[in-house]
Parts: structure tokens; C-alpha cells; sequence
């Protein structure tokens, strides 16, 4: 079984996915004018907005929601896997996605806005399954959207968290997993059954103090191995192009570790980050599609770099070289070998904290991956849902809805007690399959995202301090809501 899984997930994350998702990110940059660059203080600006209404949430609310899915078991776990079997060079090859995908995420998070809808409880609800049915047409590749994203979201990406959560805690205390399990489904279920605006509540005030303290903690222990630091800048940038003699031969993977925990972390070109943008109550799409583009910096630029600095200022990590012997088996040879004993995940980032904070280093990354990936498994649970909703529109939903929630409450509890590589290859199979579907429709659809952008910006430099969206006026077909919003403003 394990064997059938990798060979799927080998294939999802073969060469040409890694090709699609950085000429993508480098294509949108291109197209946007580099929009993640010229834009930074209106994203600013727009995340502390609150604009928040019966049928959707704030703008900051729907960042700390994306941020919630975003910011997860991947910037912690993930980060140590990319350098464990890509080399400290993954490090940079994680910042070149998340500065590529920002253009990414806004084409697709705007996409979200422009294409969304109410649900039969007067809830906003979008995301790449609504935007592929209305801009193409093509029923059939939304629903097969809808279908994997309700599958990855609902059954396999939340055991990889539930995962993270247990071995963290066992590290940290000895937690069984079986006690974790438990109050994390006791916990998840309590705020899964409130509907999307407790996910927003919860989310608003967990996911930014957990993310600061956490950037905190690792700016002390750069500042404390200060001396460490020109060296370590040296290594993740040499070790990136494969000049650094212990990492020769590990460009590729470097290349490759990076762009998939990459993803995996900031999600941008997955489809994820749609879901919670069409969530915002705002006058113009690209006002989410910015903000949507920021979130990504915030993941990858701070949170991941931060356990990254933490790690290799340190010398807590671990490089493995797998290959296969002379029999096609498998073979891990250990590179570097600072943790002798400790496998790859948040044992990593857990033995560098606790080498600066002894005694309290590894009950503080134990309790941000509490927090972290929880946050997350309620995002994931929010997507699954949008994509049950989808694809009922109402008709036995609230049935269907009440089944997702029980089958990813089991996921979550079987997770966390099951083997972390088999976590992490379906997770890895879900996030890749994802990307595949999303990446080739934004490519395909990207015209009135970057019609908005335009419109957008034309409307700010003419003086309008809150520019309004008319999708009649840029030729935009099906957008539904937008032109039953205008034409309530004129009825008024």
C-alpha cells in the first residue's frame, strides 16, 4: 500500500508540476507588473480594513483565514523536510515560489471575488470550482475540482496537521498521540460545528499572535548565534545553485524540495486561498486579491524563514541523500548528521529552540504547532465545506456537510496516531493533484483578474478612495453577484 501511495505521489510531483508552478508564478509577474512588488502598502493598507457584513467577513478576517490554512505543519515540519532532503539551498528555492506565487495567489484569489456567490444561507461562497464552471463552462473540470478538494482537504491534508500536533507534543512531553488525538477532536469539533464565522473568530485572534510570537522566538536565537549568521546566509545561498561542496549534487532536489514545501506551506497556485478570499465582504476584487498576495509573504518570507534561521543558525538539521542500491531499493545516506537519532519533522526546529531556551525550547514549537496546525485543519474543513456546497447547491447539503465533518474529525484521529510518512505522501498527493487542476485553469481564465487589476489601480490614481467593481464595464461575463450588487445600488 505505501509502495502504490509514493509511486502516485512521484508521479503528481514529477518535473513538469515543478516546471508549471514557478512558470506560472514568473508568468503572472510578468503580467501583473510584478503586482506583489508595486502594491505592498495598499496590501497593507486593505488587510486593516474592516469591512466586514452579515453575509461575509472582513478583510483581515479572510487573511487570518487563508493565513490559518497557510500557516500550518509546513512551516515547521515541512521547512525541516526541505532542508533534511533538499540541503539548506531548499531554503531559497522556498522564497523564490513564495516571491513568484504572491502574483499567483492574486490572480486566483481575485478570480475567487469576482466569480463568487451566496449560498442558501445567505453566505458569500467561491473559490476555483465556482470560477472554472463560470468562466469556461466546462462543468466537468469544476466538479473534478470540487470532488479533489473535498477529498484533500476533508480526508487527506488534515491527518498530516493532526500528525504534526502529536509528534510535537509527544516530543515535547510524551503526550500519547491517542490522548491528542481526542482533545483536538473535541476542540476542532466545537468550532467547526459554529459555521464560518466562528473559523473567522477563531482564526482572527489565534493566527497572528501565534505567528508573531513564534517570529519572535526565532529573531532572539538569531540575535544570541549573531557570529553564526553570515555563515548561514553563505550556505543557503551557495548550497541553492550547488556550489557548496557537501551539496553537489543535490540541485535538483533542492530545487524540487523547495518548490513542493514551498507550496505546500504557502499554498499559493493551489486553489486554497480562493476559498477564504471570496469570503470578504469588499467593494472590488482585487482589494482580496492583494491582500490574498500579502498572506503569502507572511508565510513564507517570515514564519517559514523564521524556523529556517532557527534550524541552521543552530545547527539543529539534519541533510539525507536518498537513492536507489544496486537491488532498487531505497537507500538513506546521511550527509550531514547534527541529530543523531532524530527524524525528520518538528524535532528538528524543537532541538534548536531547546539548545537556546533549554528546558523550554521544545514545549514552545510543541505548543505553535498546536496552534498552527489547528488553525489549519479548520481551514481545510472551510474548503472541504465550500466544495460539498458547491456541488449540492443546497440540494441535501446540510446532510452531506454534517458527513464531511464527522469523516474529517476521523481523519484527524487517525492521523495523528498513524505513521508521519504516510501522512505526509497523501498530503503531498492532495496539495500536488490541487495545483495540477487550479494552475492550468488560472492560466486558462486569467483575463479578468488582471482586468480588475487594471481597473483597480485606474480607479485609485483618478482619486477614489474605495473603488467599486462593474464587470459590465470590463466585458466581464457571469459575474453574477457584482451585477446584482450594482443594480441594487441603482435601485437605492
Amino acid at each position: 500500500m505505501e509502495a502504490w501511495v509514493k509511486n502516485i505521489n512521484d508521479w503528481v510531483w514529477s518535473t513538469p508540476l515543478i516546471v508549471l508552478c514557478l512558470g506560472a508564478g514568473m508568468y503572472f509577474s510578468l503580467r501583473t507588473r510584478f503586482v506583489q512588488v508595486r502594491q505592498v502598502r495598499e496590501m497593507v493598507r486593505l488587510l486593516l480594513t474592516d469591512n466586514r457584513s452579515e453575509a461575509g467577513v472582513s478583510s483581515f478576517q479572510a487573511l487570518a483565514m487563508s493565513l490559518s490554512g497557510r500557516v500550518g505543519i509546513g512551516n515547521i515540519a515541512g521547512v525541516a523536510t526541505a532542508i533534511a532532503y533538499g540541503g539548506p539551498g531548499a531554503v531559497f528555492w522556498m522564497w523564490i515560489v513564495a516571491f513568484l506565487g504572491a502574483s499567483t495567489a492574486y490572480v486566483e484569489s481575485t478570480l475567487g471575488q469576482i466569480y463568487k456567490e451566496k449560498d442558501s444561507e445567505g453566505r458569500y461562497r467561491g473559490g476555483p470550482a465556482y470560477y472554472i464552471e463560470k468562466a469556461t463552462g466546462q462543468k466537468w473540470y469544476a466538479w473534478l475540482f470540487a470532488i479533489t478538494t473535498a477529498v484533500a482537504c476533508g480526508l487527506l491534508l488534515p491527518g498530516v496537521q493532526a500528525n504534526g500536533i502529536a509528534d510535537g507534543l509527544k516530543n515535547a512531553w510524551n503526550i500519547p498521540p491517542q490522548m491528542t488525538a481526542t482533545v483536538v477532536v473535541v476542540l476542532l469539533g466545537f468550532v467547526i460545528f459554529g459555521g464560518v464565522k466562528r473559523i473567522a473568530r477563531v482564526a482572527e485572534i489565534v493566527v497572528p499572535f501565534m505567528a508573531l510570537a513564534y517570529i519572535l522566538v526565532a529573531m532572539v536565537i538569531m540575535l544570541l548565534n549573531a557570529d553564526k549568521l553570515p555563515a548561514m546566509w553563505l550556505l543557503i545561498i551557495k548550497s541553492a545553485f550547488g556550489s557548496e561542496a557537501a551539496f553537489g549534487g543535490m540541485l535538483g532536489l533542492a530545487i524540487a524540495w523547495g518548490v513542493k514545501r514551498g507550496i505546500y506551506s504557502n499554498e499559493a497556485g493551489q486553489g486554497t486561498g480562493p476559498h477564504a478570499a471570496a469570503a470578504a465582504e469588499v467593494s472590488h476584487p482585487a482589494k482580496q486579491g492583494l491582500v490574498q498576495a500579502f498572506s503569502v509573504y507572511v508565510d513564507t518570507l517570515l514564519v517559514c524563514s523564521a524556523t529556517a534561521f532557527m534550524m541552521l543558525s543552530t545547527g539543529a538539521y539534519n541533510v539525507i541523500q536518498r537513492s536507489q542500491d544496486a537491488a532498487g531499493q531505497m537507500v538513506d545516506t546521511m550527509l550531514v548528521e547534527n541529530l543523531p537519532g532524530v527524524k525528520v519533522g518538528p524535532g528538528f526546529a524543537q532541538n534548536a529552540v531547546e539548545s537556546v531556551l533549554p528546558g523550554y525550547g521544545a514545549g514552545f514549537v510543541a505548543l505553535a504547532l498546536l496552534f498552527f496546525a489547528f488553525t489549519t485543519i479548520m481551514a481545510y474543513y472551510y474548503m472541504a465545506e465550500t466544495n460539498v456546497t458547491f456541488l449540492t447547491r443546497g440540494k441535501r447539503s446540510g446532510v452531506l456537510v454534517f458527513a464531511l465533518r464527522l469523516l474529517l474529525l476521523a481523519a484527524v484521529t487517525f492521523g495523528a496516531v498513524r505513521t508521519a510518512d504516510m501522512a505526509w505522501t497523501l498530503g503531498d498527493i492532495g496539495v500536488g493533484l490541487m495545483a495540477w487542476l487550479n494552475i492550468i485553469a488560472i492560466l486558462l481564465i486569467q483575463r479578468p483578474a488582471l482586468a480588475a487589476l487594471r481597473d483597480y489601480e485606474k480607479q485609485k490614481q483618478a482619486g477614489i478612495k474605495e473603488p467599486e467593481f462593474d464587470p459590465d464595464a470590463l466585458g466581464i461575463k457571469n459575474a453574477d453577484f457584482w451585477r446584482e450588487r450594482k443594480a441594487g445600488r441603482n435601485a437605492d
